[in-house]
């Protein structure tokens, strides 16, 4: 038996927003919006608290995301802390199929990193190579792996984003530190439609809870904070 310690790996906080029915879109091709102004300038802030932002390849397609912290005074607070504007932005592939054109590549001037498994690296390489620093992950491309080789790139706080697949392979891995659910005040009802986490064997379950930090109502929606690990930091942004 190893008697090695595990690996550093960073504080992983996941933010995701939900309707009531805990669908996190539509069916359409337009994004659904769940959240309000208040809310997404308290997400705003956590992302100014962070020292990366993780989504996966699928919601880089589908929502094309800037990721990109919106307060100009935030930006300002980090670069007189001698932080970038904007956290570094974090993907993971299994295929390379990233358009290069897509705003996590082009908006804004914060370090772009894409996690590829290797026999999708050749092809993500030529695409993007000149816009992110493309990272041979494996094969598969494993969350825990990507946790140690940030915490080796200095980041200490990640905030993972999504999608639902994304979410559930951190969560089902028992890598989330803390959860920030927000819930839309409406249902979808609409089965074709992707929902904030699939099936999967998950460390939290009727014999083992997760604890509730907060509730909190912003405008119409409700924040629902739940620490998953002994790790949890009670602060928000």
């Amino acid at each position: 038996m190893s008697c090695r310690p595990a690996p550093p790996r960073p504080y992983v906080l996941l933010s995701c927003a939900a309707s009531i029915d805990g669908y996190i879109d539509d069916a359409s091709d337009q994004r659904l919006l769940l959240s309000n102004e208040d809310d997404l300038d308290r997400v705003d802030a956590v992302r100014a608290s962070c020292d990366a932002i993780l989504v996966g390849a699928a919601t880089v397609r589908r929502d094309d995301p800037r990721l990109l912290v919106r307060s100009a005074a935030r930006r300002a607070e980090r670069v007189a802390c001698g932080r970038p504007a904007t956290p570094t932005k974090v993907t993971l592939t299994a295929r390379g199929d990233l358009d290069p054109t897509a705003r996590f590549f082009t908006a804004g001037d914060p370090a772009r990193l894409v996690y590829c498994a290797t026999g999708a690296l050749e092809k993500a390489t030529e695409r993007l190579g000149r816009l992110a620093t493309v990272v041979d992950a494996g094969e598969p491309v494993e969350p825990a792996w990507i946790l140690a080789d940030l915490a080796g790139r200095g980041v200490r706080r990640l905030m993972v984003e999504g999608g639902g697949t994304v979410h559930a392979q951190f969560l089902t891995a028992g890598l989330a530190d803390e959860l920030h659910l927000v819930v839309a005040p409406f249902f979808v009802g609409d089965g074709r439609a992707p929902r904030f986490v699939g099936e999967g064997r998950f460390p939290w379950n009727p014999g083992r809870r997760a604890r509730l930090a907060e509730a909190r109502q912003i405008g119409d929606v409700v924040l629902l904070r739940y620490a998953l690990s002994d790790r949890f930091t009670d602060t928000d942004g």
